[in-house]
C-alpha cells in the first residue's frame, strides 16, 4: 500500500518553515559569537559558578558530587545564555527599529523569534564544555559517559526545551520596556527552582510542582541520567512534551501581546 502523499502546498509550506527556522538559527549563532557580552555570560560565567560551586562541595566533604556540580553549573549557564540572549534581541531590535519590521512581516512573529532562542540555548551547550573541560583541568574530576547513546538524545531534547522555554519567555519582552527586570526576576529562580546546584529534596514542598512545569528540571534530570547512570527516557519525554506545550503556549501569548502592543503602540519605545 502506497503511503499517502502530503498536498503540494502543505509540503512547500513545510519545506520554507525549515528553510527560515536553519538560516534563522544559522544567522543568530554567527551573530551572538561576535558578542563579548554574550561569551561572558555563556562561557566564562559559568566557570565562575562551578568554581564556588566545585569549592562548596569539596569544602562539605562532597568531593565524589563535582560531576553533579559540573553538570549543574553549565545548564546555569545555558539557561543565562537563553534568558540573557533573547532579553538582549529584543531591546536591540526595539532600539534600531527593526522589531516593527519583524512584527509587521509576511512571517508569522513567532517563526522570527524561535530561531533567535534556539540560537542562544545551542551556544549555551559552551558551558557545559566549559564547566566540565574546567573541573577536569583543575579539580580532577572523572568524566565517564555512561549511556553515551542517550547523551546523544538528551542534549538535543534539553535544547529544545530551553530554546521554547526562552520562546514563551520572549513574549513578555515584546510587551514590556522593562526587560531587564524581567532577566533579573526569571535567571535565579528558575536555577533554584530546577535543581541545578540544589536538590530539590531540600527545598519546600510547595516548590515541587512548580518545578515540574520548568524545563530546565527535566533538562539536567536527563543529562545527569545519561551521564552518572540512570534512566533518562522519561526526562527526555518530559522535555518534550514540555516543549510542544512552551511552543502551544508562547504562540497564544505572543498573539495576545502583539495586538496588545499594537494597540497601545508600544513596539517602538524604548
Amino acid at each position: 500500500m502506497n503511503a499517502p502523499r502530503l498536498p503540494i502546498s502543505t509540503y512547500q509550506s513545510m519545506i520554507r518553515v525549515t528553510r527560515l527556522l536553519a538560516m534563522g538559527w544559522r544567522f543568530h549563532v554567527v551573530n551572538f559569537m561576535h558578542s563579548g557580552l554574550f561569551v561572558m555570560t555563556s562561557v566564562i560565567q559559568p566557570v565562575i559558578f562551578a568554581s564556588i560551586a566545585f569549592f562548596v562541595f569539596k569544602s562539605g566533604h562532597h568531593s565524589g558530587s563535582l560531576l553533579y556540580a559540573a553538570l549543574g553549573s553549565g545548564l546555569m549557564g545555558v539557561w543565562s545564555s537563553t534568558l540573557y540572549g533573547s532579553a538582549g534581541s529584543i531591546v536591540r531590535q526595539r532600539f534600531q527599529g527593526t522589531l516593527e519590521i519583524l512584527v509587521t512581516a509576511p512571517v508569522p512573529f513567532l517563526l522570527a523569534l524561535l530561531p533567535l532562542t534556539l540560537a542562544t540555548a545551542s551556544l549555551g551547550l559552551y558551558s557545559i564544555g566549559a564547566t566540565l573541560a574546567w573541573g577536569w583541568l583543575w579539580f580532577g574530576i572523572s568524566i565517564a559517559v555512561i549511556h553515551p547513546g542517550w547523551l546523544a538524545i538528551a542534549v538535543p531534547a534539553t535544547v529544545m526545551c530551553f530554546g521554547t522555554l526562552g520562546l514563551l519567555m520572549a513574549t513578555t519582552f515584546v510587551l514590556s520596556r522593562y526587560t531587564s527586570s524581567f532577566v533579573n526576576l526569571l535567571e535565579y529562580p528558575v536555577w533554584l527552582a530546577s535543581g541545578l546546584l540544589v536538590p530539590l529534596a531540600l527545598l519546600p514542598g510547595w516548590v515541587r510542582p512548580l518545578s515540574w512545569a520548568l524545563g530546565p528540571t527535566w533538562g539536567i534530570e536527563a543529562i545527569r541520567s545519561a551521564v552518572q547512570g540512570g534512566d533518562p527516557g522519561p526526562p527526555i519525554a518530559a522535555c518534550a512534551i514540555l516543549a510542544v506545550g512552551y511552543l502551544v503556549a508562547a504562540a497564544m501569548v505572543l498573539r495576545y501581546f502583539e495586538t496588545l502592543a499594537r494597540r497601545r503602540a508600544t513596539l517602538p519605545l524604548s
